[in-house]
């Protein structure tokens, strides 16, 4: 669909239907939020990481969606609906007229329970911690086991944060920008040193079809935890070490000052399934959250550079730096 289509389908639900629908876009996709349910419809988009640019490929990562996400939530991905045309006229999850896109229906869920806003009214309890920690040791225990990956291509997913340092260098000063260049020189060092760890912890089956985007905004707490909004759009960026998976949870917890969450979940998470046993596997967790620090550093750089609005971007650029900080200071416990 095009984005003049979405908004005459927007237009034509609010004419037909008492259904306060509201649109949420992002770089990929729009969303429909109405007062029952919630549309996700896929942008027609090819980038380097994803492509939805037929039809036929966005009614595919719909139906992937809905499958992965099923796996850790219970009857908040109902299925995937037709977006059709008649007479002018557009229609989502009905069967009149010609089909010309597809979208998930979600059940809407109110957005108080996700955990980030939970968080920021201090209502996160010790219980759900614990509860989190239950559900994704069990999850992991019985996702997929990958074998077929290369673990040292880590170091080039860490290495690209590099390409910012030409905007950023106009942007948030010379020393700001030091940090990313000590940092890639430190990653290297520490997966030249580690990189048998890294393979053998494929061999031994660490790699698993996990979420991938497991952090705060994309958990619901009902109050049993449900982490949602699972990455479908690329096997790769899903299919990592647990190691990886739960050091992005932790290290969204430490951004926003709660780093007594942040180890209480690792602690049960061991309890549980000890998964850091050694002083290796404590470093390589370390590393691993500077290494999601990394990539929210190099989001909020590429925002920055895609907006013109000041305040907006200076945001961003805030955002940037508190994530290199945070990098710098993991990478420092590694040496």
């Amino acid at each position: 669909m095009t984005k003049e289509q979405i908004d005459q389908l927007l237009a034509d639900i609010s004419r037909h239907s008492q259904d306060a629908t509201r649109l949420i876009e992002t770089h990929i996709s729009w969303v429909l939020a109405g007062n029952e349910f919630v549309y996700k419809i896929k942008k027609p988009v090819h980038y380097s990481f994803l492509d939805f640019s037929t039809m036929e490929q966005r009614k595919y990562y719909c139906e992937q969606e809905v499958i992965l996400n099923k796996r850790l939530t219970e009857h908040i991905y109902l299925g995937v609906v037709t977006i059709n045309k008649l007479s002018e006229r557009y229609f989502i999850d009905t069967d009149e007229g010609e089909v010309i896109d597809y979208a998930v229906k979600m059940l809407k869920v109110d957005t108080n329970l996700q955990m980030d806003i939970l968080l920021s009214n201090n209502k996160v309890s010790t219980d759900n911690i614990k509860q989190l920690a239950e559900k994704i040791t069990h999850f992991h225990k019985y996702t997929t086991k990958i074998y077929d990956v290369n673990p040292l291509e880590l170091q080039i997913q860490f290495n690209d944060l590099g390409n910012e340092t030409v905007f950023l260098r106009e942007k948030i000063g010379a020393a700001d920008c030091a940090i990313i260049d000590q940092s890639i020189s430190i990653s290297n060092h520490f997966i030249q040193n580690n990189g048998p760890l890294l393979i053998k912890r494929v061999q031994l089956g660490y790699f698993r079809d996990c979420h991938g985007d497991l952090h705060t905004r994309n958990i619901f707490l009902l109050p049993s935890p449900q982490p949602f909004d699972c990455i479908e759009f690329n096997d790769s960026f899903r299919q990592i070490d647990i190691l990886n998976e739960i050091a992005f949870l932790c290290m969204d917890l430490d951004a926003l000052g709660r780093h007594d969450l942040s180890d209480m979940f690792v602690h049960c998470y061991n309890e549980i399934s000890p998964v850091i046993k050694s002083r290796e596997e404590q470093m390589l967790f370390i590393y691993y959250k500077a290494y999601r620090a990394n990539v929210r550093a190099k989001v909020n750089s590429l925002r920055a550079a895609s907006i013109n609005d000041e305040a907006s971007q200076n945001d961003y650029l805030q955002q940037t730096v508190k994530y290199l900080h945070l990098m710098e200071n993991y990478l420092k416990l590694t040496l």
